[in-house]
C-alpha cells in the first residue's frame, strides 16, 4: 500500500531525533555503570548524544537506517523516493565522519553505538565500560 504525501509527512514528523529508545537504553547502561553525563552539547561537533566532559569522551547512538550502517536494517532500501533517501543517508555518513574527525582534533574520544548492537546489551555495557575507563 502506497502512502499519500500527507500520510508520509505525518509518519516522518513522528520520527524523533532525541530521547529515542536506543539512546535511552545507552543512557541507562552508562548510568548503571555509575557515570554522569551531559546530553547533546550544542558546542561540540555533531551534538553527541552523551557527553562525559571530565573524561573528554562522547557517545553517539546511531539509528542503523538513518546513518547507513552495514547491518540488515541499515542496508534496507527505501521503497518510496529511493534516490532522495540514498543521497540523504550518504550525506549523513559524510557528516558523521567529519564530526568524528573534528572531535578528535579537539581532543575528544568518540564511541559510536549502533541501534542493532543494543540487541546484546551486556556486550554494549562492556564496550561502554572499557571506553569510559
Amino acid at each position: 500500500m502506497t502512502e499519500t504525501p500527507e500520510q508520509r509527512s505525518r509518519t516522518m514528523r513522528a520520527v524523533k531525533s532525541g530521547d529515542t529508545a536506543p539512546e535511552m537504553a545507552v543512557r541507562s547502561l552508562a548510568h548503571g555503570l555509575g557515570y554522569r553525563f551531559r546530553l547533546r552539547r550544542k558546542d561540540l561537533p555533531g551534538k553527541p548524544d552523551l557527553v562525559f566532559p571530565r573524561l573528554a569522551r562522547v557517545v553517539f547512538v546511531h539509528g542503523c537506517f538513518w546513518h547507513g550502517h552495514d547491518c540488515a536494517r541499515g542496508a534496507r532500501e527505501p521503497k518510496v523516493n529511493a534516490e532522495y533517501w540514498r543521497a540523504k543517508i550518504g550525506r549523513n555518513r559524510l557528516r558523521d565522519e567529519a564530526n568524528l574527525e573534528r572531535l578528535a582534533e579537539l581532543g575528544w574520544r568518540a564511541l559510536v553505538i549502533w541501534e542493532c548492537e543494543l540487541k546484546d546489551s551486556a556486550r554494549v555495557r562492556r564496550r561502554l565500560a572499557r571506553f569510559l575507563k
